[in-house]
């Protein structure tokens, strides 16, 4: 089985900045690829950013230009480094990976969720 790991999320004020990071562990073969979602109370979930394993990147597009992910191949690790957050930006954040195990299965995983709280 795999397993996402997520790490740096908290309170931080307006303006201010937190990075996360997502480390996949497990029967890995490859990962297709490996990002972020968000969701707050009473809202959908929305993509954050992601990253392939060519190293292609997307944004939301409240996020571009504020918020950047980087992957570490060998490491089976993202990190999202978010600037200039705003009250907006509180959520849940999920880690999200598209991985293939030895087994030839395809598996969409998902972490446990870390809360990012931004406020004054």
């Amino acid at each position: 089985q795999v397993q996402l790991v997520e790490s740096g999320g908290g309170l931080v004020q307006p303006g201010g900045s937190l990075r996360l990071s997502c480390a996949a562990s497990g029967s890995i073969f490859s990962i297709n690829n490996m990002g972020w979602y968000r969701q707050a109370p009473g809202k959908e979930r929305e993509l954050v950013a992601h990253i392939t394993n060519g190293g292609s990147t997307k944004y939301g597009d409240s996020v571009k230009g504020r918020f950047t992910i980087s992957g570490e191949n060998a490491k089976n690790t993202v990190a999202l480094q978010m600037n200039s957050l705003k009250p907006e930006d509180t959520a849940i954040y999920y880690c999200n990976a598209l991985i293939r195990e030895y087994s030839g299965s395809y598996y969409n995983s998902w972490g446990q969720g870390t809360q990012v709280t931004v406020s004054s």
